[in-house]
Formats: structure tokens, C-alpha cells, sequence
């Protein structure tokens, strides 16, 4: 078994791989990256050669391209130290049109060129554009920059390779005096009475490494950040997979003592302080506050993540699915060709043949007309709100399983070890529990993790009808806005899903029954 689960662990990776560079070759080379600008207000607004560097500016910030404009070069020239400040001011000004350039401004303009040549890079220079023979037109100022297309390859090596970060005590570049790492058992957030261990960095991109406190699931870290990829439309800014586990709802406000000494009342979690260079002086509210640079806090909310929702809802569902599903699937093979059988059979056939948007909103009729609330209200958040979306997300479930429960028993029970068991003087009762369906429900095994994982991506339809916040609408929002790294990002955690569900299906059915074993044997 051990040989088994490596072996499709290491499939699994290559899978998700190929997975994860066929997204990023439809969406870096099949699609038009003009896409990205038909909801861009700034593009629309822009004319002339600032049109034109904005759009080139914007493929770099999407991953099509590597982008270095003439100015960014000689700026980096002199951080290095390869230039003098007084020489990279001479050379930066370069003219209208390239035959007017100075000789100092034409000679660095032709290290650039060369350099980035002989690199793969395409040279762009676009002249000034003049409304008059003396005034630049708006948006016409001139332009030097050179680009290339990022290779698949590259992309996808920087991508897996940042997949996980891990935070260390050289990450801030300002003077934080003594860097290292403080274990206390009195975390500072509490105000040191009561026991609460803590990992304090000072140094590090997070103060806190690693806290307890009463919220689930009681223990965090922020040692290591998973990076799905960043948003640039949909949470403008924001790693996927921030996105899909930041809470939701309303803010909790309560009293919080700052590092300070300051008090008062705020939905601020210190949990999360974050470093940012100069900005403990930058403001008197952070004066006030703080005593360092570690300022930059999210906030507590009531509500729960994207992920959280759609878990929650869809978790209750599957379960509420099998606990109906099994023991009604058992019963129509028991009575086939009975009423009960039949009634279950029009069940099945008028979920299945019905288009789930149809019976999705007659649910949502039904509840409007006995009182239950058909759409998610974040700041009153009630238990009744999950009934309509648990009910429609477990009602075509039930059917499916009710449907193959049944098929696999009536196969079952027409086999020939059944005959073999009756003759053998089994009792009927002893053929049906040792037998029949423990065979009949080793494929419905197989499926519970993959139901259970399936629920972190959420159900598109049902969340959009009741709006409900949950991860369910996240992949097709991205996809409308052309937003590349979340759509690369919900991939990957969409294939790790069911890479994992199918793994945990196979463990679980070897389980259950003995008799399959994943070792392969010398014949």
C-alpha cells in the first residue's frame, strides 16, 4: 500500500503540472491578451504612446511579458552602482526623436538596446506626438522600453518554485534592531496575563510566527504562506488563496490594547501585524499605536471565508445526502418493481431530467412561500438561511446515489456467488449485510471523499441564486475579467481536490474491504 500512494502521489504532482502549464498555455498564448483591457477604465481614458506603455506595463503586471522600460534601467544601473547618480541624470532625458539625442543619452540608449538584444528582447521607441510644432500632444510624451514573452517553461518554474514562502528574520530592510525569534507563553496581544503561547519575530515579514487563541482551529501559524497567485481584478492585490480564506461579514469590534500601551475600541487583529517599512512614523494613529514598523493589521470579521461557506453548506448536504440516500437506495432494491421503487424511480428521473437552475428556483419559490430567507444576509447571519441551499445542493445528490445503490444491489443479487451462498444454507439476512451490499457499496465509498473535498470549490449555480459568499462563483468572475492569476490559481486548487479525493477513495476502499490490494505481486 505504501508503494501504491507514492507512486500516485508522484503521478498526481506530474498531473497537476501538466494540468496547471495546458491553463497557462490557453491563457498566455491561445487567448487575446487584449481581453484584459475591455473592462480597464485608465486604458479607455489613455491616447497616444501612453496608451501604448500602459498596455505593455499592464502584460507585464498579467505574466505575458517581461518589461523593462529605458528609465527603470538606468535607475537600477545606478542602485548597483555601475553608473554614477550624476550619470544616470545625463543620460536619462532622451529626446523627442532618437536623432536628436545627445551623444551621452544615445551612447547609454545603445548599451540598453544592445544589452536587451542579445537577450531576446524587442526594442520599442515611440517618438514624441505634437499637437503643435512645439507642444506635445496629451498622452504623447515620448517612450523606450523593450519586452519579451515569457517562456511556459520559465513561467511555470517561478510559479511552483514561490508556491510556498517561508517567512525568516532578514525579510524587513530597515534597521529593527536585534533580529531573531522570542517564544513567550504570555502572548503581549492578551496583555500577558493569561497562558497563551506565542512565536514573535523581529525582522520577519509577520510579528507573529505562530499564536493560539479561541477561534477555530485554535492553532495558526504565519511561518509559511501558500501563494495560489495574485489577483488583478477580482480582489485587486490579493493572493488567491487570501482570498478564499479571508472572513467575511461584519466587523467585531472589541476593546484591544496596542502594542503601546493605547486603548481602545477596534475589529483590528494584532494576530496578523505585517512590516512595513517607515510606517510605524507615518501617520500619529500609528504613533499612537505602535512602538515599531509592524503595523499594517487585517481585521476580525463574523462571517465566515469564501471557502468556509461553501464547506459548511456543502458538507451538511453530503452528508444529508448519504444518510437519506443509502438507506432509500437499499430499500427500492429490496421492493424493485414495487410502488415504493417505482415512486423512487420518478424521483430520480425528474431530477435528472429536470435542468438544476429549474428545480434550484422552485425550491427558492417554495421557501419564499413558507417563510425562509432565499438570499445570504452577511450582517444578520441566521441558521435559516442554509436550509434552501443545503435542500438544493442534497436533492440531486440523493437521487444520484439512490439511483447507483440501487443498480449496483440489483447486480448484486442476480450474481452467481449469491445463487452459490443460497445453496450453501446462508440465511437471507446473512447474504444481504456479509454480501450484497457490502459489495454493492464499495463504488459509493469510493466517492465520499471526493464529495466531501468537492465541497471547498462550492456549487455555481446555488450560490449565485441564494447569494451566498462562498468559492463557488470565484473561477467564473475570474474568467469573465480575464484575470489570470486567479484563474491559475483556482485551477490548481481545483486538481489538487481531486487528485487527493481519488487517493483517499482508493485508501478507503481498501479499507472497507480486504480483498483489494493496491501491492502489485510477482507472478
Amino acid at each position: 500500500m505504501g508503494k501504491y500512494l507514492v507512486k500516485r502521489i508522484i503521478h498526481s504532482i506530474i498531473s497537476i503540472i501538466i494540468v496547471v502549464a495546458i491553463v497557462m498555455i490557453l491563457i498566455y498564448s491561445l487567448m487575446d491578451r487584449q481581453l484584459i483591457f475591455k473592462a480597464d477604465p485608465t486604458y479607455t481614458n489613455l491616447g497616444n504612446n501612453a496608451k501604448v506603455a500602459y498596455q505593455y506595463r499592464r502584460w507585464e503586471e498579467f505574466g505575458y511579458i517581461d518589461y523593462v522600460p529605458y528609465t527603470e534601467w538606468l535607475a537600477e544601473e545606478a542602485r548597483s552602482g555601475r553608473i554614477t547618480e550624476e550619470e544616470r541624470a545625463a543620460a536619462n532625458g532622451f529626446a523627442r526623436k532618437a536623432d536628436k539625442d545627445s551623444e551621452v543619452v544615445a551612447e547609454y540608449v545603445k548599451k540598453f538596446t544592445d544589452y536587451y538584444t542579445s537577450q531576446g528582447y524587442k526594442v520599442v521607441r515611440l517618438d514624441a506626438i505634437m499637437s503643435t510644432p512645439r507642444k506635445v500632444a496629451n498622452g504623447g510624451q515620448q517612450q523606450l522600453f523593450v519586452y519579451k514573452d515569457k517562456p511556459l517553461l520559465e513561467r511555470l518554474i517561478k510559479y511552483f518554485t514561490g508556491f510556498i514562502t517561508v517567512d525568516n528574520i532578514h525579510y524587513a530592510s530597515g534597521d529593527v534592531g536585534d533580529r531573531g525569534l522570542t517564544f513567550t507563553l504570555h502572548d503581549p496581544v492578551y496583555g500577558g496575563e493569561k497562558f497563551s503561547p506565542a512565536i514573535i519575530g523581529n525582522g520577519t515579514l509577520n510579528k507573529y510566527l505562530f499564536y493560539i487563541d479561541g477561534c477555530f482551529p485554535y492553532i495558526h501559524q504565519n511561518l509559511m504562506k501558500i501563494n495560489l497567485g495574485k489577483s488583478y481584478s477580482v480582489n485587486q492585490g490579493v493572493d488567491v488563496f487570501e482570498t478564499m480564506n479571508a472572513a467575511q461579514g461584519s466587523y467585531v469590534m472589541r476593546e484591544i490594547t496596542y502594542p503601546s500601551g493605547h486603548t481602545e475600541v477596534s475589529a483590528d487583529d494584532l494576530h496578523t501585524a505585517k512590516y512595513v517599512e517607515g510606517s510605524q512614523n507615518a501617520s500619529a494613529v500609528n504613533r499612537d499605536r505602535f512602538v515599531d514598523d509592524y503595523t499594517s493589521v487585517t481585521t476580525v470579521k463574523s462571517g465566515f471565508s469564501k471557502v468556509g461557506y461553501s464547506f459548511v453548506i456543502g458538507f451538511i448536504a453530503v452528508l444529508l445526502a448519504y444518510l437519506l440516500a443509502v438507506p432509500l437506495g437499499i430499500f427500492m432494491a429490496l421492493h424493485k418493481d414495487k410502488l415504493v421503487d417505482k415512486i423512487g424511480t420518478v424521483y430520480i428521473v425528474f431530477i435528472s431530467a429536470v435542468p438544476s437552475l429549474a428545480y434550484i428556483f422552485l425550491f427558492k419559490a417554495i421557501g419564499y412561500r413558507i417563510g425562509l430567507p432565499t438570499t445570504f444576509d452577511m450582517e444578520h447571519v441566521t441558521i435559516l438561511m442554509y436550509i434552501l441551499p443545503i435542500v438544493s445542493l442534497a436533492l440531486p445528490s440523493i437521487a444520484n446515489l439512490m439511483k447507483w445503490l440501487r443498480r449496483y444491489m440489483i447486480d448484486q443479487m442476480n450474481s452467481d456467488y449469491v445463487k452459490f451462498a443460497r445453496s450453501g444454507g446462508l440465511s437471507e439476512r446473512e447474504i444481504f449485510s456479509k454480501h450484497i451490499l457490502k459489495n454493492a457499496a464499495i463504488p459509493i465509498i469510493h466517492g465520499i471523499p471526493a464529495a466531501i473535498l468537492g465541497s471547498l470549490i462550492g456549487a455555481i449555480i446555488t450560490e449565485r441564486v441564494y447569494v451566498v459568499p462562498g468559492a463557488g462563483n470565484l473561477l467564473t468572475k475570474a474568467i469573465n475579467a480575464n484575470d489570470n492569476g486567479v484563474i491559475v490559481g483556482v485551477t490548481l486548487f481545483y486538481a489538487v481536490l481531486s487528485v487527493t479525493s481519488i487517493i483517499l477513495g482508493d485508501v478507503l476502499m481498501s479499507m472497507i474491504d480486504p480483498r483489494i490490494n493496491f501491492t502489485s505481486k510477482a507472478r
